[in-house]
């Protein structure tokens, strides 16, 4: 039985809090683990680091760089003082973990979790492949965990407690979350449908509504005028929005739609490269809380507790996101869902022993797929690039798709990115004296560079990471591809066992 007078409670949530604390001291080390031989895992984290050290020397002009200002001005005080791009990665990492640890906190209270059930969800959740992954890169992944966990808790507590100041509070949460990732608008009909469902009034309220519509508004409003003082249009970071639901043109992989229903995709690539229970977690979960809702006592009352809250969550963004471009990360909001579903509706039909034993068994083989797609490619060899082109004086380098190498060269030298190997005589002419021919072309689909592969390199070396079907399946949703097609591209990309081959151009 679970303790019921207030010492008993005390020592309850104590015993859970350390089994928190141990658990995401295990997953920390996870994400940490040889992180200083990862390099860069894709050209957004190395993008999204430049935003940060251009801003701290006061040049705001991709501030809307991905619709995501607040990522970018979070990370400008630790800019200022930190140039190196492990440094940023390590406390991306960090807050990784710490959104995960917000979350599992959360759930643990309101489903009276014991110490050994909040470790294994912990555990579960923290050592999912895409997590770990994105949790290990400069983006806005991990800051995003916390303001999901965030969300989720200030809109059950409005939900479970109506009252005048829950709106504007899951408002607030919504907004912060809105400044740092575009996709939190993803978040808004699933929001609505939750307040469709609860009709309690609350929206009827004048006074709610507009407050609500005002703390939405504060930071497009802020950041607008930020964007006019350094010299940007006011609507600019509008502009995005529109800009990447009806694109003008095709991207350099020759995608242009957003849309792309495929029911599948998420589907094979969780039964694939994730723990099978968050698929069973799921559908469990769905079957307790029908069985419920054919009782008569949940439809009823319309009393929400923690596990029909994050079922409808999980269920609506896969089906949702099923619904566009695709890649692993459009799930990033749900993994952790799915996770708390699998021990949430686990505990109700497995003893506590054998819910142990499963969820350590899905946690080993979490690990295993760490080990196999994130540490046995590592190290990285773009430092040895780098180090290659200082030991020849090379000041000037050109490098096809990918600017991964940005991070490993020193201030004297100059990277320029082409797309196409059309470019490379007028940039000889420019005084550019090295090309690396990047493998991370074949992970973004860009196929214009075969007479330069032809050619004869004066360096190569491998990179492993380059041929993880993680990485590949991540670049889908720019290439387009569907689930088969990705690693097929994928298998074929492994064949070029020296990904990162220089040649020279004068």
């Amino acid at each position: 039985m679970l303790p019921s007078d207030p010492a008993n409670n005390a020592r309850f949530s104590a015993s859970r809090r350390w089994w928190l604390l141990g658990a995401l001291l295990l997953v920390a080390i996870s994400r940490l683990w040889r992180l200083a031989e990862v390099g860069a895992p894709d050209s957004d984290s190395v993008h999204d680091w430049q935003i940060t050290q251009d801003m701290a020397h006061g040049d705001f002009s991709q501030l809307f760089h991905h619709g995501s200002p607040g990522f970018s001005v979070f990370y400008l005080p630790v800019a200022l003082i930190a140039h190196r791009f492990v440094v940023l990665q390590t406390i991306n990492a960090l807050l990784g973990v710490a959104g995960l640890g917000f979350f599992v906190a959360w759930v643990g209270r309101q489903a009276r979790l014991s110490g050994p059930e909040t470790a294994g969800l912990a555990l579960l959740g923290g050592t999912s492949l895409l997590l770990t992954f994105s949790g290990r890169d400069f983006t806005m992944s991990s800051l995003n965990l916390v303001l999901f966990a965030g969300l989720l808790r200030s809109h059950l507590a409005r939900l479970q407690q109506p009252g005048p100041a829950a709106l504007p509070r899951v408002a607030l949460w919504l907004a912060l979350a809105l400044s740092v990732d575009y996709k939190f608008l993803f978040a808004i009909p699933i929001l609505v449908v939750l307040e469709w469902w609860q009709a309690d009034g609350l929206w009827r309220q004048p006074r709610t509504w507009r407050r609500v519509l005002g703390i939405l508004a504060a930071p497009y409003v802020l950041f607008g005028a930020l964007g006019w003082l350094v010299g940007l249009p006011w609507y600019r970071w509008l502009a995005f929005y529109v800009r990447v639901a009806f694109p003008k043109t095709a991207n350099l992989a020759g995608r242009q739609a957003t849309m792309s229903l495929d029911s599948t995709y998420y589907l094979r690539y969780l039964g694939s490269f994730e723990s099978p229970l968050l698929l069973l977690g799921l559908g469990l979960a769905a079957w307790l809380v029908l069985r419920q809702w054919r009782a008569g006592g949940w439809a009823a009352t319309r009393r929400w507790t923690v596990l029909p809250y994050l079922l409808v969550w999980a269920a609506l963004l896969l089906g949702g996101m099923s619904l566009v471009v695709k890649a692993p990360r459009g799930l990033l909001f749900a993994y952790l869902p799915l996770a708390a579903l699998a021990v949430l509706s686990g505990r109700r039909v497995l003893p506590g022993w054998a819910l142990a034993g499963v969820l350590l068994a899905a946690v080993g083989q979490n690990l295993f797929r760490i080990q196999r797609e994130l540490y046995a490619p590592l190290p990285t060899h773009y430092p040895q690039v780098a180090a290659w082109l200082r030991q020849h004086g090379a000041t000037r380098i050109a490098s096809t798709v990918s600017i991964n190498l940005t991070p490993y060269l020193d201030n004297q030298q100059i990277l320029t990115v082409i797309t196409d190997e059309r470019q490379l005589p007028a940039l000889r002419r420019q005084g550019v004296q090295y090309v690396l021919l990047d493998g991370y072309r074949h992970v973004a689909g860009v196929a214009r560079f075969d007479s330069l592969a032809a050619q004869r390199p004066v360096a190569a070396w491998p990179e492993p990471a380059l041929h993880r079907p993680l990485l590949f399946l991540e670049h889908s949703e720019y290439t387009g591809l569907g689930y088969a097609e990705t690693l097929a591209a994928c298998r074929a990309a492994q064949a070029d066992t020296l990904p990162l081959r220089l040649y020279r151009l004068q």
